[in-house]
């Protein structure tokens, strides 16, 4: 693997080069359509094929339902628990790539804890308990080891309140711990992802269109100019994810939108675990508050059918907060209310319409492939965590119908992402823990580059002005929403937002 920044550098530069080469070449092997983590995902397993890669994207990238979810690299919990073994192995077997080679400076193990609170029923906990020993199992059919992910085990009333001192003690009779995969942030997977296809040769150009799609090519408008390119291409795979009925016809898909409420860990007192407590009414369903990186807390997640127009930034209902805030409340000593609330986000899901189940939540989370009558290849479906696997079989769809030559099988299990190294190695980076986690071993280049000091950039903030200057450099965010929403996540707080916004501007004056 190619091993230096600039190689992987996405900036305005590197764009008006590629877009200018787009338009003097006007062909590819390979045009993705969507930057979130499954075309980034197509972009890189193309590019690491040899063949040429043009990745266009509307927006930015993880500008959809990528940067929404729970950050959470699941094994596939929920999947098990309602029969779904194929998914929840599948599930089990990205995590642990992403665990141990494409991305461990970005995946950490991290305990999930399932208080046995006393209004919750021996059935509930009984099924609970089954699935978090099926995922032993499936952990070790996975080949993931103990050294990543402990097998699960009852733990006392105790232990329960160490991990989430905010719980309620009285009637408490213990609980049940077990280990999960989280992402320090979903964008910055994306980001990463986008820069190593970038590293192998891939062209990635955010606020770039695509209209006029077939399965042989797509006139590209840029958002920034106005200027079209025609561009002939032997493979164009659809992964506009949410939007990617709006690309071709024939495809009809079931939104379900996920929400999430942010809170400061002071609300939560310390909470070190996923908490996951049991929705009233509904065996199978839970709500997690999840600890977050700069001092945050999400609680989710909403499965809500979301019919109609397509929002680019979908918005939490009242309905959907009042229901997540009742159900953490009964868990918590004492109660939150909107007072505590840093802010809110939501994402819809790209499920796929088969026309069954009355509930978004009964809806199969398998991907699924499809073929139009020009050859254009959709994906669509699926979950963040198996957005390679989604990726590969996208690809190999696409390469079995044409005519491109290249035998060369998917190698994506084993490319490290920008930053990756093992364990060790990341331990002995010297820089800070922050820097460690969001960049790997890129984490010293990043503050030395930016020639800046340490310091926040505003009171009550984590986030470095050197974070920012290689967001412009390096990390392809070209405005300021680019910076605060997807490449810091500083936007998630209003507040927070105001407080940074100064400094973003001067690191692209700066720039």
């Amino acid at each position: 693997m190619i091993a230096s920044i600039g190689n992987a550098s996405l900036n305005a530069a590197r764009r008006a080069r590629e877009l200018d080469w787009l338009a003097t070449t006007g062909k590819v092997d390979v045009l993705v359509i969507g930057g979130g983590v499954t075309g980034a995902g197509v972009a890189l397993d193309a590019a690491a094929r040899g063949l040429t890669v043009a990745l266009v994207e509307k927006h930015d990238l993880a500008f959809g339902t990528s940067r929404w979810s729970s950050k959470l690299v699941h094994g596939g919990l929920r999947y098990l628990a309602s029969g779904h073994v194929g998914i929840a192995y599948e599930s089990a077997v990205e995590r642990g790539i992403l665990m141990k080679t494409t991305a461990p400076h970005l995946v950490h193990p991290v305990p999930q804890l399932a208080p046995w609170m006393p209004q919750a029923k021996a059935s509930q906990a009984a099924l609970l308990r089954g699935a978090f020993l099926g995922g032993d199992i499936l952990r070790t059919f996975a080949r993931t080891s103990d050294d990543y992910l402990p097998h699960s085990r009852r733990v006392s009333s105790a232990e329960v309140m160490r991990y989430a001192p905010t719980l309620r003690p009285e009637g408490l009779r213990g609980g049940f711990l077990t280990w999960d995969g989280q992402l320090y942030d979903d964008a910055r997977l994306v980001i990463a992802i986008a820069r190593t296809a970038a590293q192998y040769g891939a062209r990635v150009l955010t606020r770039v269109a695509a209209t006029e799609v077939t399965g042989h090519g797509a006139v590209l408008v840029d958002q920034l100019t106005g200027d079209r390119i025609t561009v002939d291409a032997t493979v164009v795979i659809n992964a506009a994810g949410i939007w990617a009925g709006q690309i071709t016809d024939g495809i009809k898909l079931r939104p379900s939108r996920g929400t999430h409420l942010v809170f400061p860990q002071t609300a939560f007192g310390g909470l070190s675990a996923v908490l996951t407590v049991g929705v009233p009414g509904e065996l199978r369903r839970v709500v997690m508050a999840i600890p977050a990186p700069d001092d945050r807390v999400y609680v989710g997640l909403t499965d809500e059918d979301a019919p109609g127009p397509v929002s680019d930034v979908p918005r939490a209902t009242d309905g959907e907060i009042d229901f997540l805030l009742d159900t953490i409340n009964r868990a918590v000593q004492t109660p939150l209310t909107r007072a505590d609330l840093l802010g809110t986000y939501a994402g819809l899901r790209p499920l796929l319409d088969t026309g069954h189940g009355n509930k978004t939540a009964d809806i199969s989370r398998r991907h699924a492939v499809i073929t139009g009558p020009d050859g254009l290849v959709t994906i669509v479906g699926g979950k963040l965590t198996t957005y390679r696997r989604m990726a590969q079989d996208a690809l190999d769809t696409a390469l079995a119908q044409s005519t491109l030559s290249t035998r060369r099988p998917c190698m994506t299990h084993r490319i490290p992402l920008v930053g990756a190294a093992d364990r060790v190695r990341l331990a002995s980076v010297a820089a800070p823990a922050r820097f460690v986690h969001r960049y790997g071993v890129e984490a010293p280049q990043v503050i030395s580059a930016a020639g800046a000091t340490l310091d926040p950039v505003a009171a009550g903030l984590k986030t470095t002005y050197a974070e920012l200057l290689f967001a412009v450099r390096h990390e392809g965010a070209l405005d300021e929403d680019d910076v605060l929403d997807r490449r810091t996540r500083i936007g998630l707080s209003a507040a927070d937002r105001e407080l940074a916004l100064p400094a973003v501007r001067e690191a692209f004056a700066a720039v």
